[in-house]
Parts: structure tokens; sequence; C-alpha cells
């Protein structure tokens, strides 16, 4: 259900329930809430889950690409300032709405399909003292229900390669900016390598859930909308050397847990908490479409034009 604490809106009830499949896999085998479960992980892990740091929380919402660095070189490309008006779409569970709120001052409304990260964001924007700059909505991207020309900024992390309806909702994301409004992009996109993707991933345990689109055909979809680029990069390498530390870690993590015969009690909450047991495959495979030229990561700003 979603969350009562949070606002709600039926979506694409097909498109809900395939992400639901993914993301609340999780949550529904065990048979309690997503935020119960982390709230107990924090408390074994010696924290308190009403007063967490950020530092605390980037373990379960930085679940993006080069965590918080990849999220402040964002910012930076699209220029955020204090009092700017963020719409984070495809939020998770509200990791870059907080920073953006945190670091840069934006007043920052996050939107997820998945009701059980919502509540997850609510949470955390609480615990973390930030309830006051984020608010949190569970909505389908295509059809947000909030005002026109309500947002300065478009703010989106490896979240479109989950959404099909890509013409619907980036007419959404235009409707939302006000007039020369920025979209702010990071996204997982399709590589040359057009071989099928090793599965899962973190986005996709089947290729149903993956909506991959190459370079040019999601600039033409971004230009077909209105929008006209700034800039763009491609930020493959450093985040195909930053996947790469990140799994070396985690397998080091996981050794040393298992010596100690038991992961409860000393590791802050991560990853496996939000994706289950099959996290470090997904992380391996991502490093390895990565690798391999299947997928590239590109970071770009673009323009809402005046037409």
């Amino acid at each position: 259900m979603p969350s009562k604490s949070s606002d709600s809106i039926t979506g694409s009830h097909g498109h809900a329930r395939e992400l639901g499949d993914h993301y609340d896999a999780l949550a529904a085998t065990r048979g309690r809430s997503l935020v119960e479960q982390l709230r107990q992980a924090f408390r074994q892990a010696g924290r308190d889950p009403d007063h967490l740091s950020p530092d605390e929380a980037a373990g379960i919402d930085q679940l993006h690409l080069g965590g918080r660095r990849a999220s402040r070189s964002l910012a930076s490309l699209g220029g955020l300032h204090p009092g700017a008006r963020v719409l984070d779409v495809g939020c998770g569970t509200g990791g870059a709405s907080r920073l953006l709120a945190a670091e840069y001052g934006c007043d920052v409304i996050g939107v997820d399909i998945t009701p059980g990260f919502i509540d997850v964001a609510a949470w955390l924007s609480r615990s973390t003292g930030l309830a006051g700059r984020t608010r949190f909505l569970c909505a389908d991207a295509a059809a947000i229900p909030l005002d026109t020309a309500s947002f300065d900024a478009i703010w989106c992390q490896h979240a479109l390669m989950n959404m099909p309806h890509g013409p619907r909702v980036l007419a959404e994301w235009r409707r939302l900016l006000v007039p020369g409004g920025r979209v702010l992009l990071h996204e997982v996109i399709a590589g040359d390598n057009r071989e099928p993707l090793a599965l899962p991933v973190p986005w996709a345990r089947r290729p149903t859930t993956s909506h991959l689109r190459d370079r040019d055909q999601l600039m033409r979809l971004l230009g077909l909308a209105g929008f006209e680029p700034e800039v763009v990069e491609d930020v493959t390498e450093s985040a195909l050397a930053w996947r790469r530390g990140h799994s070396r870690r985690e397998n080091a993590q996981r050794i040393a847990q298992a010596k100690e015969g038991t992961m409860e009690g000393h590791a802050l909450p991560g990853p496996e908490q939000i994706f289950g047991a099959e996290f470090p495959v997904m992380g391996r495979n991502l490093r390895d479409n990565l690798a391999a030229g299947k997928v590239r990561i590109l970071e770009g700003v673009w323009c809402r034009a005046n037409r």
C-alpha cells in the first residue's frame, strides 16, 4: 500500500506492479515493511534510527553509480542555487533530495513509483533533520499531480531506464518546469555492444524492466520534448572505476563479516538491505556490463526551450 505518511497517486498499474516486483521483493519475502527492516538494522549497528547523520544513511540512500560525488558533480554542472525548486524524479530512498537540500539549499520534492521507497525517504528525511526542505510523493513519473511551471529544475539519476513511456515522462517534465528551467540528468544508457545484458542488475532482474536508450535515442527524445542540451558528458570511465572499487570493498566486508560469524551488530545498512542477497551479483554484473560496453553513463544539463 502507498505510504500513509506520504502523498500518493495511482499510476500505470502494470508498470508499477512490474517495478514493485523488482524493488519491493525484499520486503515482500520478509513480511515486514522496508522501513521496519532498516530501522532494525540500524539498531543492530548501534545507531538510533530516529537520529541519523547523512554519512550513516549513505549506504541506503546513495544507490546510484558514483554516490554523493556523482550527485555533487551533477549539481555543480547544473548551477543549482539556494532556494531553487527541484523535482527529483525517480528519487528512490531520497538521498539526492536530501543532499540538494542540505548542501545546496534547494527545496526538493522527490517522486517515485515504489511506495516502499517513499516510506523510507520520508523516514530518513525526518531522522536526518531535513523534513522541512524535502517532501516525497508516490506517483508515476508520466502523471505527476503537481502544478504546472512549479519547478526550476528536474533532477533524475538512474531512473529513465525504468520508464517505458519516455515521451510522456518528458512532456510532464516540460509542463512542470518554468520557462528556461533545466533538466539535470545522470543516466545509464545503452552502449555500442548490443549483446544481452548480464542480469540481474540493480534496476532489473529481467529484460522487461529495463528500458535503456542509447545516446542518440536519448538526445532525440529530449529534443523532441523541447529540451536543448547545454552540456553533455560521458562519465563511463569514472563510473566503472567507482563500481570496481566498491565491488572490492563489498567483497572484503563480506569476507570479514563471515569470519566474525555474523553481520548483525557490526556494519551499517547498505545496498543489500535494499536489493536483497542478489546485490553482490547485481554489482558485479553492472561492473561487467560497463566494462564490456553494454551500458554507458551520461550526465548532462538540458534547458527547457521557449517554444
